[in-house]
């Protein structure tokens, strides 16, 4: 890597990797402690599962939108990956969703291996069923903002554009909030004495993330190497982008609260 590589890369650690949803993200704060109830988990599953039904949509604009076959593939690593085609090349492979390392190239497809029929295998255990997650019209309006932000700058049709935002993206499910999200979970089946609860989807990508983060630097590296690149234009995007997800986030951590104090009320009432 060149100086000039170093130096962007410094420069994106400095100008993006602290942004306020990475360093300091105010809902994952909250439920890595467990102590959620039923109505805010059901709550919390159906935004995030709206979330990641809709990713589908920027991750193909993505790959449609690829100027060169190795950053096509790329994106399709990733959109193979999502809908059900295991890594290969990893050791410690799951028999149903491959290994958490390598390439999708002559992976296996399953239905149930798609990270979105993950989540709601989950989701039924808080009462939640197919037809009632996924679909735009359960999304919040901070959900759908993400959602939307999502196609405008992650499937961007300037390429750069995209790589900025996906370079942001995959840096901030790779630096720690999953774990955060499996610690709350572990903790409420403990507090709640459930003795067998399924976490699978979390579990699955808070070990994946790293190797989604590899493809987008690999991404960036390709980038920086055969393209001009506006930094200035890259780091604003990029944050663009994780203001998008602080807006997610924000919204759940308003929509908690509010579950709250209806709760609340509800019980000072009867």
């Amino acid at each position: 890597m060149g100086r000039s590589q170093q130096e962007f890369r410094a420069r994106l650690e400095r100008d993006v990797l602290d942004h306020e949803v990475i360093r300091a993200n105010p809902y994952t704060a909250w439920f890595k402690n467990g102590e959620f109830n039923i109505a805010q988990a059901r709550a919390f599953l159906v935004q995030f599962s709206v979330f990641s039904n809709q990713f589908l949509v920027a991750q193909l604009q993505k790959v449609l939108n690829a100027e060169t076959v190795e950053e096509m593939h790329a994106s399709k690593e990733i959109l193979a990956n999502e809908i059900g085609v295991g890594f290969r090349g990893g050791r410690g492979a799951d028999a149903l969703l491959g290994s958490t390392l390598g390439s999708v190239e002559g992976g296996t497809f399953h239905f149930s291996a798609a990270h979105f029929e993950l989540l709601t295998r989950m989701a039924r255990q808080f009462g939640l069923e197919f037809a009632d997650l996924g679909k735009r019209r359960f999304g919040t309006g901070a959900t759908l903002h993400f959602c939307d932000e999502l196609v405008r700058l992650y499937g961007h049709e300037d390429y750069q554009v995209a790589a900025a935002a996906s370079w942001a993206i995959e840096n901030w499910a790779a630096a720690g909030f999953w774990d955060e999200l499996v610690e709350g979970w572990h903790r409420y089946a403990r507090r709640t004495r459930r003795e067998t609860f399924d976490v699978g989807f979390f579990t699955w990508h808070a070990r994946i993330e790293a190797n989604h983060a590899q493809h987008t630097s690999d991404e960036l590296a390709e980038i920086l190497a055969d393209h001009y690149i506006d930094r200035d234009r890259f780091v604003a995007h990029a944050n663009l982008m994780l203001d998008a997800v602080l807006v997610f986030w924000r919204g759940l951590d308003v929509q908690r609260v509010a579950i709250a104090k209806e709760e609340s009320i509800n019980a000072k009432a009867s």
